[in-house]
This record gives C-alpha cells, structure tokens and sequence, in this order.
C-alpha cells in the first residue's frame, strides 16, 4: 500500500538525518522532494501545497530535542498534519453510520460502474454483522447493469444474507417495498445497492433523488475506486456537488502504490473516508483510521491493527495455553503449525510486515509468500512423536519429511534450525522475566500468543535480519550506527579529559 510514495518520503526524511535544528535553509530542498513525491503519487496539487506550507511554517526554527534527529522530527510534523487533513472533523463525529431508532436504518450505496459499490454493499452488510451485531436486508436496487442482482444474491448467499429484489420493478419503488419487508422480517438495516454509470450523468442523479426521496436514507456512501487516483476525486466531488454524502468509501487500497486518491479526497471534497477496502476477502472493508493510515505511509506502523487482525482469528484460552506450555518449556510443533495457520488467516504476510514499525518501504515486496506453505508442509510430513521431540529427527528422517513435503532437506533443516532458535529465545525470556510482565498483554487478552510471528529467515532476502542494503541487512546497519555514535562519544569524551 502506497510502496511509492512511501519509499520516496523515507529517502527524503533520512537525508535530513544528523541535523540539529530545522531551519528555512535545511528542509527547502527536502520539502520541495515531498512536494514532488506527493505529486508523482497523483496527490491533488491544492492538497500538496496545503500541507507543505502547513509542515513549513510549523517546522522552521523548531527546537529538535536530544537524540531525536531532524528528519524523525520532520517526520512526525508531517504525520499530525496528515491525520488532521484526513480524519472527520468533530462536527462529522467518528460514526460512520447514523443508527435510527424507530424504524430500520437505511443506508445508500452510490458510486460510478467499476468501483467495487456492489462487492462493498455485501461487505458492509458482512461487517455490521459481525461487528455491531445489525441485521442487514440487501436491496438489489440496480437494474441497469446486467446480472447486478444476481452478482448481489451470490454475495448474500455465500455470506447468510438475505436480498430483496422485485422484478419490474423501478428503482425507488424496490427500496420502498424493502423497507416494508425489513419491518415485517425484524431486520434493522436496509442496504441499497444502486446502479451506476461509466460518468456521472443526469439520469444518474435523477435515480438516486428518487430513490432518496421514497425511503430517506440515514446515511449516504459513495464508493470510489482508490487506484484510479484523481479520478476518483473528480468523481466524488461531482457527486457531492448534487447528492448529500456522509462518507467515501475507498475500494482496491491494497492496490494503490500511489496514494493520490486517499490523501486527497478528504480535504478536496470536504467528505470523510469512512471504509476503506483492502482485499477481495468479505472480512477486507474496515473502518478507516486516519492515524493508522498515515503511521503506515510514513514508516512507523500499524501496530493497533496488527493486534485487531490477531484477535478476530486467536482464540483467547488456545493463546493463554500455548503461553503457559511456552513458559513450561513444553511449546512442540504441533503449536507452531497452528500459529502459522493463525497467521495465514489474518491475511498475506507482505501486509502484516507493512503494519510493523521500521520497516524499510518496498521490503514487503520482497518477502516470499509462499515461505509458511512450505513450512507447513514439512512439519505435517512429520510423524506425531517427531513434532513432540524433534530432536529425534536425524538425516535418515529429514529426507522422508522433504520427500513427504515436496521441499529439499536444507529447507527442512532450515525450518528445524529456526524452530530451535526460538525455543532457545523463549528460555531467555523467561530467565529475563519478561514472560510474566507480557502475559496480561499478549497471553489471556485475547492478543497474539508470543511465537505467533515466525522468524523470516527464508522469507526475506538478504538473510536472518531482513533485506539486504549494500550487502549488509538494515536492521545491522542501524546496530552498526548505533555503535559507531558510542565509540565517537566515548572519544570526545576522553579527549575532552585529556585537555582538561
């Protein structure tokens, strides 16, 4: 998500690294790089300019306190300045949705052909479901494009919800009719899937007033499509120009190098992103967190998702046991397999390392997806007493678990190698006590049990420490700097005494 401009910002912001105060002449030439990055990345011009005179006039003659440099300063001046331009303003609140109370909520779905406005209707459906405990009745309101119904009754079959659609009938009257039978079925939510067109027209318009005068939606979503930039905000402000909008909806993020569409749109259309869609998975529309966002863009993570993600697929007494069976030194195979499961429900692993702090942009790119299908592979070749103890496994037996997975000997090695390391890793953490001032944390609330992310040594390229730079990891190269910064301190230091 947004590799480009990401990439691109981390190389201006680390130039500015060693400066001590951030002056007029100092950051020019990096704001300007930025002006260029966000430009490239098809950001609005009007929303360039803004937020650099916004990071200017705050950044210039600002004091940069001891040990943080001026490009990590920099960097957090542009990250407050982002969030404000994105997030909801207060009077929009931080609701998406207005529930209504006497009667079912009605929630309209508007958007141009190929936005994903029909995908994202069964989406939300699927989410208020499961998150807000709704009863969602889809309307198959879009008469206009071939097998729009049937593409929505397939969605609702696939994931236990019900349409309602009335052949021959108009538009406004299907979204009449659905309100009445929402009432007579007890369903609370009525979400209208409207057609749409390949440029927004006046038969368009005339539809959706129809539409939201016969039943009087609570809320009103516009879908864009994320990855066609400033199209997309053309598109949501020409629509904002003639239907009242509470919110955007942004589909096929997980596709958008750029980032144009999402950094714009708010602060040129006035409108708050509500969703964003991040997958074709039903469970990949969530909530959109401008912090989140931005922590991500600017290199500093996403943390706070990364541990939503894990508790929807980690069961809170499974994490607890697998704690204490770690603390007991007990921690086999068998647990790793079903961590590695948990990880691969929780989505593809190039996304799960973008949501960690510090990693460099591009490095998800690089990282072999296919590494836990092997890795799960060599360990269900393993016989049930080889998981418990696998130090029984000798070279006899690695190459019937390599011929049993379809991998080489070295790979299950390898994977053998790593899963000692870790038991080793866990021993020092428990000496260090670490264990027990972690348990509350990760163990019995319902977090990633510790373990649950595997090692990335065969994953990455460049070795055990992540990607290579120059034929060095990065994270060794930071460990390098740190200790070259020491030895020149105690340096200084003693020249100082020398002197004296």
């Amino acid at each position: 998500m947004f590799e480009s401009l990401s990439q691109r910002l981390s190389k201006v912001f680390s130039g500015l690294t060693g400066r001590g105060r951030l002056t007029e002449g100092n950051i020019e030439e990096g704001l300007a790089e930025v002006r260029a990055a966000l430009l490239e990345a098809d950001v609005h011009f009007r929303v360039a300019k803004d937020l650099i005179d916004r990071v200017k006039a705050k950044a210039v003659g600002t004091e940069v306190v001891e040990s943080v440099s001026a490009g990590q300063m920099l960097v957090k001046l542009f990250h407050d300045e982002l969030v404000e331009m994105m997030a909801p303003s207060e009077e929009e609140g931080s609701e998406p949705i207005s529930f209504a109370t006497a009667r079912p909520t009605v929630i309209l779905m508007a958007g141009l052909q190929g936005s994903g406005k029909t995908t994202s209707t069964a989406k939300l459906a699927v989410h208020l479901r499961d998150t807000r405990k709704r009863k969602p009745l889809l309307v198959a309101a879009d008469i206009q494009r071939p097998a729009a119904v049937e593409q929505l009754r397939q969605l609702g079959a696939a994931n236990d919800l019900p349409v309602f659609h009335v052949a021959g009938e108009p538009p406004e009257a299907l979204a009449r009719l659905a309100l009445a039978e929402a009432l007579r079925t007890g369903r609370d939510t009525v979400m209208v899937d409207t057609a749409g067109r390949l440029h927004i027209d006046e038969a368009l318009m005339e539809e959706l007033g129809r539409i939201r005068s016969s039943v009087t939606p609570d809320t009103t979503f516009l879908v864009c499509d994320a990855m066609t930039g400033q199209d997309a905000v053309r598109s949501a402000t020409a629509f904002r120009d003639v239907l009242p909008l509470d919110g955007v909806i942004l589909t096929k993020l997980d596709g958008d190098s750029r980032g144009g569409a999402a950094l714009s749109v708010r602060h040129v259309t006035g409108t708050p992103v509500r969703y964003v869609g991040v997958g074709e998975k039903v469970a990949d529309l969530q909530p959109f967190h401008a912090d989140r966002l931005v922590g991500r863009l600017l290199g500093m993570g996403d943390v706070v998702s990364l541990v939503e993600k894990a508790q929807e697929v980690v069961d809170e007494k499974e994490a607890e046991d697998q704690m204490k069976r770690m603390m007991s030194d007990r921690f086999t195979l068998d647990d790793f397999l079903k961590q590695l499961r948990a990880i691969r429900k929780m989505g593809s692993l190039g996304d799960l390392m973008g949501h960690l702090p510090g990693v460099p942009a591009g490095l998800t790119d690089q990282i072999d997806e296919k590494a836990l299908h092997r890795t799960e592979a060599v360990v269900l070749s393993m016989t049930p007493a080889e998981r418990r103890r696998p130090e029984m496994i000798d070279p006899g037996r690695k190459r019937r678990i390599a011929r049993g997975s379809g991998t080489a000997v070295d790979v299950v090695s390898k994977m053998l190698k790593q899963f000692e390391q870790m038991r080793k890793m866990m021993k020092q953490m428990k000496k260090g006590g670490l264990f027990s001032r972690l348990k509350g944390a990760f163990g019995g609330g319902g977090g990633m049990g510790l373990g649950d992310m595997p090692d990335m040594e065969g994953m990455l390229p460049g070795g055990p420490e992540g990607a290579s730079s120059g034929g060095r990891s990065v994270p060794r190269q930071d460990a390098d700097a740190r200790r070259k910064n020491r030895k020149a301190e105690r340096k200084r230091r003693k020249q100082g005494r020398r002197r004296r």
